[in-house]
């Protein structure tokens, strides 16, 4: 998806780059957030942090944060794409091209691959939050123009470090003084855009990743149903027309649950082939990824021993970026609601994909996503159900006669995860006989509705509940309307929450998310 789009700004210093996967090529350093969100949790347990890397890009956010409302900490992990170590220098080729066939040590790129933020209140579930990498939105910190919010790093970056060399700057102070930058501008673009303040930030690479997934191996992940991607991958539709194509994982795995070694993880969440949503849904595996990890150190009792914590530590500590802020002995108290499976983590929506400047990005309601993240972070009451209708206007009509006796398919090609099993439940209540519900190998734009012979009133029908055409098509069965849902799809009747049976209330039950939420405490299922 976003990896073939891309396009690489002009007079940079590196080459067409893309966060997670270069062409497939590029290793998933935001599950290296895995680290962050067990083992950083784990810190204030010890005294000794010599060795950790500690940060001053917090001051400039915090000069024009909004307030807190209580006395939460919000935390932002940062997933840098580079294969560069701390002082700038290439990692080895044995290591980045050989083992992890994670393209070459000379690419490079300073994206930010994963951005997830971490909302830890006084009391109660914490609530993690990714944003989508390809999300379009108002930068900081250089420029401060639109771009996608994963370059905000790499922007910035680059403008300190003409600036610097101006200066005669060179070397490893050279590259720690320009990311400082990045991160900066990473920190502000993330608070701007949903209007919270960042109290603390964490940041690890491609190399930090893989030395503490190494201390941790194996991991156990768990999959809806098997995948195959093979290293040089070419995915093509029904009609044999290339859908994408270019250098996959080389992950094979089973559904159901599976045990990883390091590099197999960095498969696991970089995989962007035969994923429908691509990005979206290697989000959700990320999620589950540090979901699993954590499970893992809490079933060991790693948490608990002092011994095991220090040997994670020392493996941590030299690939993890902090701020100075942050005092790991007043974050203790907050550490009990970041273990035992008090957390879930949802991904922040999207709007519709949209080509912007050669780009290929995601579109997104600053303004929505604010309301969103205030009202699961508790600090917003909800937003109020719509008054009554009082219009006279006649009723829509209902369905015609024979809907019973028509089968309906709904195929997904939207990138609202769950909507054809949505779309095929509401028809169903409509009185229409329920048929496939499943991911679609197109993405049309906008929401396509055929049908085979009988079906003509009720695709009529059908087609005016998403403003599209009914067509004939002698590729569907008689009697069945076939629905492909567009990449501008948005549920009818502004996607009302469905009933939660009795069940306790969520706070996302009546939040539009990027697909179902990831929960802690054990080992989720993912696509």
């Amino acid at each position: 998806m976003a990896e073939q789009r891309s396009t690489r700004r002009a007079g940079t210093r590196q080459p067409r780059t893309t966060p997670v996967v270069i062409a497939g090529r590029t290793a998933a350093c935001g599950v290296s957030l895995a680290v962050l969100a067990v083992s950083g949790f784990a810190w204030y347990t010890v005294n000794d942090l010599n060795g950790v890397t500690r940060s001053n890009a917090l001051e400039e956010a915090k000069k024009d944060a909004p307030k807190h409302l209580d006395k939460s900490i919000n935390l932002l992990l940062i997933g840098l794409d580079s294969r560069k170590d701390m002082d700038g220098n290439d990692l080895p080729k044995e290591f980045v091209q050989d083992e992890l066939h994670a393209g070459s040590s000379e690419i490079g790129g300073y994206n930010t691959n994963s951005l997830i933020v971490l909302h830890i209140p006084p009391s109660g579930k914490v609530q993690a939050v990714s944003i989508p990498r390809d999300d379009w939105v108002q930068t900081y910190g250089a420029d401060g123009k639109m771009h996608k919010v994963k370059e905000a790093y790499g922007y910035a970056k680059d403008a300190a470090e003409q600036k610097l060399r101006a200066k005669g700057v060179k070397g490893a102070d050279l590259e720690h003084q320009s990311r400082e930058a990045g991160r900066s501008a990473t920190i502000q673009t993330v608070q701007k855009l949903l209007d919270i303040p960042i109290d603390h930030f964490a940041e690890v690479n491609l190399l930090g990743f893989y030395d503490i997934a190494k201390a941790v191996e194996p991991i156990t992940v768990c999959l809806n149903k098997p995948v195959n991607d093979p290293i040089t991958s070419r995915v093509t539709d029904s009609k044999g027309n290339v859908i994408k194509e270019g250098g996959g994982t080389g992950l094979k795995l089973p559904a159901g649950e599976s045990q990883l070694d390091a590099a197999q993880a960095l498969s696991f969440v970089r995989q962007r082939h035969y994923l429908l949503n691509g990005d979206l849904d290697r989000t959700h595996r990320q999620q589950a990824f540090i979901a699993s990890v954590e499970y893992k150190l809490k079933q060991q009792g790693v948490m608990d021993d002092l011994g095991k914590l220090q040997k994670l530590l020392d493996v941590v500590k030299k690939d993890v970026v902090i701020d100075n802020d942050w005092n790991i002995l007043d974050f203790a108290q907050q550490a009990p609601n970041l273990t035992g499976g008090n957390v879930e983590f949802n991904t922040l929506p999207i709007d519709k994909f949209a080509n912007i400047g050669g780009q290929e990005v995601n579109q997104v309601d600053a303004a929505k996503l604010r309301r969103i993240v205030k009202q699961l972070f508790g600090q917003a009451a909800p937003d109020p159900a719509p008054a009554p209708a009082t219009t006279t206007e006649a009723p829509e009509a209902g369905p015609p006669a024979n809907a019973a006796e028509t089968t309906v398919d709904v195929f997904n090609g939207s990138p609202v995860g769950g909507a054809a099993a949505d779309e095929s439940k509401a028809l169903t209540a409509l009185g229409y006989k329920a048929g496939k519900a499943t991911n679609s190998e197109t993405r049309p734009k906008t929401t396509v509705v055929k049908y085979g012979a009988g079906a003509k009133d009720a695709a009529q029908q059908i087609a005016t509940r998403y403003g599209a055409t009914a067509v004939a098509a002698t590729g569907v069965q008689a009697g069945h309307v076939q629905i492909t849902l567009g990449t501008e799809y948005t549920a009818p009747g502004g996607g009302a929450p469905a009933a939660n049976n009795g069940a306790d209330p969520s706070p996302t039950a009546t939040l539009q998310m990027q697909g179902p939420a990831v929960k802690a405490g054990g080992v989720p299922c993912v696509d």
